[in-house]
């Protein structure tokens, strides 16, 4: 089985670090990714993505990143779901393993 997945995109808001019960620092960042096609009116759309950031790399990210920044993500997806009434939703997140920054020119 394999779970892995890589987005290049920029950061829209920036990461917020938080220490965990156990001590251990977590940050989440939403990254917006541009569609790899245009659409019929040749606009570019754009996907959101929640980023979980664990530790180290959490750490750095809130440090580095600020809105408009372009990263690099190497992670997987980790998908939950909840339930509303009658209606399940489901739901991904990506949890980065490793984070790249790529400089803007």
């Amino acid at each position: 089985m394999l779970n892995q997945c890589v987005l290049v995109g920029r950061v829209v808001q920036m990461p917020k670090l938080q220490t965990t019960t156990n001590g251990n620092k977590v940050a989440s960042m939403l990254l917006e990714v541009d569609r790899s096609f245009k659409t019929a009116e040749g606009a570019v759309e754009k996907d959101v993505f929640n980023v979980q950031l664990w530790r180290g790399i959490a750490e750095t990210c809130c440090d580095v990143c600020k809105p408009g920044s372009i990263v690099a993500i190497k992670g997987r997806l980790q998908a939950f779901n909840h339930r509303k009434e009658d209606n399940v939703f489901y739901n991904a997140e990506v949890i980065a393993e490793r984070v790249s920054f790529i400089p803007v020119q």
